[in-house]
């Protein structure tokens, strides 16, 4: 299989075409004009690629939605007595994702994508042993921090290999299948962290994500081969990392899908941390039953990114992200408009429908958000995967924070959150497009 070129395709926007602003950033990009048609690739097929990929992703989903039936577990293990202070185990996890990503890309594009991984899933055990003995809920958060350095290394290193082979819509296909991969983990994650928990303890929950991390280690280092060019490594410079991310910030279409992003990662984040008080011991009271009501509506995110993978290529990202955002807003409408016809506590089929349909909706953009900020960064990929990665996690957690920590019993914080969030979003995308939505072309 021939490697498509990290380019952007002929007749793009010229506003995805960067810029070398420096004579850095000048050699660069000149040092890889001579030679943009890569090697034959000689690793795994495609379906083992993206299955490769989707699980480096999938530790970052197994760490955050296995851990959510063991809550009560922690809490009177604990003795915390406000139940909203265990969402701090979500959100501290994420802030250590966030915050280490703008490592990894750098020296991923000095080093190589394998070790780098490799180095970082060493991290995550290390974390995961911490927290398996924890004798404090502080030592615990702590673990958790370190477990979201380890994870973020799957996090950039599986943005960066996918841009490595792929560009335009294809990357976008490719990215919408790992993500439907990697959507599958939520609808099973909390069905595995209530098994753990029969056997005994909470402690239980970190074996089955040091499993994980076993498992792609072992198959990661035996089938995925370096994916960075050689003509794209360079040697590790701080004023190259630094130029670099001046090019990524001054790049508008970067910046405004990363901040699309990151709002609507928001909505994700408040919704994950809120998840065990409204279906289990705060409203809906499900008990065992949550694992499946948490998957149904994994498994509308799983549905759409599918459907995305199958007619990105023919409609383009514009198209299917803006339209996906568009109508994601108006259901968000209809959420709270239902959470205040029902004084915050609907029946929960209604609500589950509802929010189904909402999670759906967001599969058609974010992916394609992703995609669409990384498009015009071929030749940073590495980098800009780290600072578009450390910006959109640390805005999606801030804002899950916000939506998390105003839990109140009721399903209002979430249907409001998501309104105000896509709404952000919406009118973000407008001014990264300058008010042309739904514009597609060549590579969008």
């Amino acid at each position: 299989m021939t490697v498509i070129a990290a380019r952007p395709e002929r007749g793009a926007s010229l506003q995805s075409e960067p810029v070398a602003t420096s004579p850095e950033m000048r050699a660069i990009v000149e040092a890889s004009a001579p030679e943009r048609t890569r090697p034959e690739w000689r690793g795994p097929g495609f379906g083992e690629f993206v299955g490769i990929v989707a699980l480096m992703m999938a530790v970052t989903a197994i760490s955050i939605d296995n851990l959510l039936p063991a809550f009560p577990a922690m809490q009177s293990h604990f003795g915390l007595s406000d139940p909203n202070r265990l969402q701090l185990l979500i959100y501290v996890y994420m802030i250590g994702f966030g915050v280490a990503q703008l490592a990894y890309g750098p020296l991923s594009d000095t080093y190589g994508r394998r070790p780098i991984l490799l180095g970082s899933l060493v991290i995550y055990v290390a974390g995961c042993g911490l927290a398996m003995v924890a004798p404090t809920f502080e030592w615990l958060l702590a673990a958790r921090v370190v477990q979201g350095i380890g994870a973020a290394g799957g996090r950039v290193l599986s943005t960066a290999i996918v841009r490595d082979r792929f560009t335009g819509r294809e990357m976008a296909s490719v990215m919408s299948l790992i993500m439907m991969v990697f959507l599958i983990v939520p609808m099973i994650a909390p069905a595995i962290g209530g098994a753990m928990l029969l056997l005994g303890s909470w402690h239980y929950v970190f074996v089955s994500m040091l499993a994980l991390a076993g498992i792609l280690a072992l198959w990661f280092s035996m089938r995925m081969p370096e994916t960075l060019h050689p003509q794209h490594r360079r040697p590790f410079s701080l004023t190259a990392v630094v130029e670099a991310v001046r090019l990524t910030l001054r790049t508008r279409v970067a910046v405004g899908y990363a901040t699309a992003l990151g709002l609507l990662t928001g909505c994700i984040m408040g919704y994950v941390g809120s998840a065990q008080q409204v279906f289990d011991t705060g409203l809906y009271h499900l008990g065992g039953l949550f694992p499946l009501a948490f998957g149904l509506v994994a498994g509308a995110m799983g549905a759409a990114t599918l459907v995305n993978a199958r007619i990105v290529r023919r409609l383009g990202m514009r198209t299917l992200s803006h339209a996906g955002l568009g109508l994601f807003v108006a259901v968000a409408v209809v959420q709270v408009l239902l959470g205040l016809a029902y004084q915050g506590r609907p029946p929960l089929g209604l609500f589950l429908a509802v929010l189904s349909a909402n999670q759906f909706l967001i599969s058609f953009a974010m992916p394609n958000f992703n995609a669409l900020a990384l498009q015009p960064l071929g030749e940073i990929a590495g980098t800009a995967s780290s600072v578009l990665g450390f910006y959109t996690t640390l805005l999606g957690a801030m804002c899950g924070f916000v939506i998390g920590q105003a839990f109140d019993g009721s399903v209002l914080p979430i249907g409001i959150g998501y309104a105000a969030l896509g709404g952000l979003a919406l009118a973000v995308v407008a001014w990264t497009e300058r008010g042309r939505l739904f514009r597609g072309g060549v590579a969008g």
